[in-house]
């Protein structure tokens, strides 16, 4: 049975692999299409598809053991609110600078081993000694600080400069020295400032300020892409460079862009390394602070490899990369809220230490600075949460520069092959198999599996392999494959009405089409019950009309009409006629379970058929004529057999050569319809029958029960009952080797009914053993030859 479904699959493939093929590639190349095009709502598919594999299957345990963020969050700003010292000196949120003075001499006493600020400082204080203070303090520690730039369209740009970028060490910061208790170092600052020129006023060379914050970027010919700004939807401007307070240029280790980079839906997934505002390069934040780190003298870009000193990145096409989160903030990078440093700061200052375990997750750390606090306004959105802190993008990216690794997406060429793979399956495993059920469940599958896909690619490889392409055009090549599924089923119908209106009722030909039922013609295995039948010495009636073949064919013609009228009354199919002899199917193409009852109330229709008809024939003085049968039940190969110029619906199969062989037995059993083991069993509750014999068929070695049937259940006249009984009680004798006894109850019933074949025949087979006894090792088995 697994041979022969193979074979179907494999026939089904052979006939439409060009139109699977075909239907497949237009699928993909409609997909990629409409991808580039932004159409389907493919880009809005993509992004969810991707946010959703990103927090499925690149979740990481555990947090960071390189990055803290120092959180402006809620209760920072409370406390310092609430503290009457620290209100005065540094004001509500923005705070004075003075106070990120503090926070950095107490960062540098904890062993920090650099900052990272995601904020801007480009707007000078209403105090001055405030911005110098800050400045001081970076100066005095060797704090490696750095802080982030935005751009502009109403600033000016920078004239254009070579910049240059030498790695600044990373040694460990010292921190300052401690003041008297309660005093600030900002009113000795102030007075110190009251004597000089105020730094944060003083002109600042363009050139100058450009080389600080330029960086040496090397494209090898790829365009980085334009600071811009849009103002209204659809028109962008150019933006340039906000450059920092003058007073901190010197003293940052390095300055960085820290720009939102959302995508269409405003969610933060990916980053740029660099940009360029159409006149000098400036890189990120996090790219600033990792060239120190990895002794990196320029970003150079090559091909979809990105180099920065020590380290190498893979990027995509464009020089972009999207952001490995591995999780939310809270849950990847100890948190430590600002106001716990001012006041161990403080605590330090009046000589009274804190607990030391308190700050010790920033030794050795890079420390974000960065606003959590709701009244900031600065919530994001990323894959991970809905809203979150804006420096979860910067810390996230940090994290990866450090990690080596992004994510990155697949050539497009790579996305497109697994649409046409998807797609080529798709339309395969469909127009194979041919199941409505399997259309539904694939066309329901198809997306749960491209996002198994992408997601095992990002966990095990970090690669993006786009989802909604594939997506679509497996969708596309299903749907395809599921129209032509029921345009060949049509096809089907209608051939199926054409070649079998000659061999099966109309109306059960219909009920097969309607109750979506259609045979296979390719082929299958089932369980059917065939049906022979042929003229009793035809060759004796056929010669009685040698002088009128013509009168001949009318005869023969009015007796196979007869026949097959009465076979599908009962729903068979009548399969070939073979000079006279007659071959029906019950049970294919229409799948019938009481296959084997219609073959028996069949095949005694057609006896009752044939007597009417020898009345006619008696009247007309026409040659008598008898009509054998067999009849068998068995698993056969049904469906379509032939060559290409000529085939026909038929059965194959041992099955089939049994119920030829029942048929010609009758000749030596003196019966009309011999039925087979298979079709009693499954027929017995619903006829009359005799047990003939047990017998052998050619070839075989296994021996089966034949039976004569008789009439339908509860027809059976007593006389013949009784000649059943008597042919039973004989046939045991029998198979006991008492002949002579059986010979006697035998004889006494023939007496009674001289008509009855099988008795006759078994008296006959008796008289001669007891005369000549069979050999000690016979069975009780007769052998049917194969003529």
């Amino acid at each position: 049975m697994a041979s022969d479904a193979g074979r179907i699959l494999r026939l089904r493939l052979r006939n439409h692999l060009a139109l699977m093929v075909g239907m497949a590639v237009a699928a993909t190349a409609v997909a990629a299409g409409s991808w580039k095009l932004g159409l389907l709502w493919l880009p809005n598919l993509e992004r969810i598809l991707y946010d959703s594999a990103l927090t499925r299957f690149t979740h990481r345990q555990g947090v960071s053991s390189d990055i803290v963020v120092l959180a402006i969050d809620q209760p920072s700003l409370e406390r310092v609110r609430n503290n009457p010292t620290y209100a005065r000196n540094f004001g509500n949120y923005p705070w004075t600078r003075n106070l990120w003075a503090h926070v950095v001499d107490e960062l540098a006493y904890r062993g920090a081993k650099a900052v990272l600020f995601d904020m801007v400082m480009d707007e000078r204080s209403t105090d001055p000694s405030t911005d110098e203070s800050f400045a001081q303090a970076v100066r005095d520690t060797g704090m490696p600080f750095y802080l982030g730039m935005s751009a502009h369209p109403s600033t000016p740009p920078f004239p254009k400069v070579d910049p240059v970028h030498v790695p600044r060490a990373l040694t460990p910061p010292r921190p300052l020295p401690a003041q008297a208790p309660g005093q600030d170092a900002a009113p000795q600052q102030a007075e110190e400032f009251e004597e000089q020129e105020d730094p944060s006023q003083a002109p600042t060379d363009p050139i100058e300020t450009a080389k600080v914050l330029a960086f040496p970027v090397k494209t090898n010919g790829r365009e980085l892409p334009l600071l811009e700004y849009e103002p209204t939807p659809g028109l962008r401007v150019p933006s340039h460079i906000v450059p920092p307070l003058p007073v901190l240029l010197p003293e940052a280790g390095g300055f960085g862009l820290v720009e939102v980079e959302p995508d269409p839906d405003g969610s933060m997934r990916r980053t740029r390394f660099a940009y360029s505002d159409g006149v000098n390069p400036f890189v990120t934040l996090p790219v600033a602070l990792a060239a120190d780190l990895f002794g990196a003298k320029e970003l150079e870009f090559s091909g979809r490899t990105m180099r920065l000193g020590s380290r190498e990145f893979q990027v995509n096409e464009d020089g972009s990369a999207e952001i490995d989160f591995g999780g939310t903030l809270y849950q990847r990078f100890p948190l430590v809220p600002v106001a716990d440093v001012l006041d161990s700061w403080g605590l330090r200052q009046e000589g009274k230490a804190g607990r030391k375990e308190d700050l010790e997750v920033l030794r050795g750390k890079i420390v974000v600075v960065g606003g959590l606090a709701l009244g900031l306004a600065d919530q994001k959105s990323t894959p991970f949460m809905a809203l979150t802190p804006g420096v979860s993008k910067q810390v996230a990216v940090l994290d990866n520069l450090l990690a080596g690794r992004f994510i990155t997406e697949t050539p497009f060429w790579v996305s497109v092959l697994f649409g046409l793979g998807l797609a080529l399956f798709s339309s395969v495993l469909l127009m194979t198999l041919r199941r409505p059920v399997l259309e539904f469940v694939w066309l329901l599958g198809i997306v749960p599996v491209v996002f198994m896909g992408v997601g095992v690619c990002l966990a095990l490889g970090r690669v993006h392999p786009l989802a909604a392409l594939p997506a679509a055009a497996g969708l596309l090549s299903s749907l395809g494959a599921t129209a032509s599924n029921h345009l060949f089923a049509n096809r089907e119908a209608l051939f199926i009405r054409e070649a079998f209106s000659r061999y099966m009722e109309p109306k059960l030909i219909e009920q097969m089409i309607e109750e979506s039922e259609l045979p296979r013609l390719d082929g299958e295995e089932r369980e059917i019950t065939a049906f022979f039948s042929d003229i009793r010495g035809f060759s004796s009636f056929s010669e009685s009309f040698r002088d009128n073949p013509r009168m001949l064919v009318s005869v023969l013609n009015r007796y196979l009409t007869r026949v097959s009228s009465a076979l599908l009354y009962e729903g068979g199919c009548l399969d070939k006629y073979i000079g006279d002899a007659v071959v029906c199917l019950f049970g294919a193409p229409v799948n019938h379970s009481d296959h084997a009852v219609r073959a028996c109330k069949g095949a005694l229709a057609v006896q009752t058929a044939v007597e009417r008809l020898r009345e006619e024939f008696r009247e007309k003085n026409l040659p008598d004529v008898y009509t054998r049968i067999g009849i068998n039940t068995a698993r056969l190969f049904v469906g379509n057999f032939g060559s290409d110029q000529l085939f026909d619906y038929t059965a194959m199969g041992d099955g089939m050569n049994l119920a030829s062989r029942l048929e010609g037995a009758n000749k030596a059993y003196g019966s009309l319809i011999m039925i087979g083991p298979r079709t009693y069993e499954l027929a017995k509750d619903s006829i009359e029958v005799r047990e003939l014999d047990q017998v052998r068929v050619a070839g075989k070695k296994e021996a089966v029960r034949v039976y004569e049937l008789l009439a339908l259940r509860g027809e059976l006249s007593s006389e013949k009952r009784e000649t059943v009984n008597r042919y039973h009680e004989a046939l045991a004798l029998y198979r006991l080797r008492r002949f002579s006894e059986a010979s006697i109850v035998l004889d006494t019933q023939l007496s009674r009914a001289p008509q009855d074949g099988p008795t006759a025949a078994l008296l006959k087979r008796c008289q001669e053993y007891a005369e000549t006894p069979p050999p000690p090792e016979w069975d009780g088995v007769t052998s049917l030859d194969k003529s």
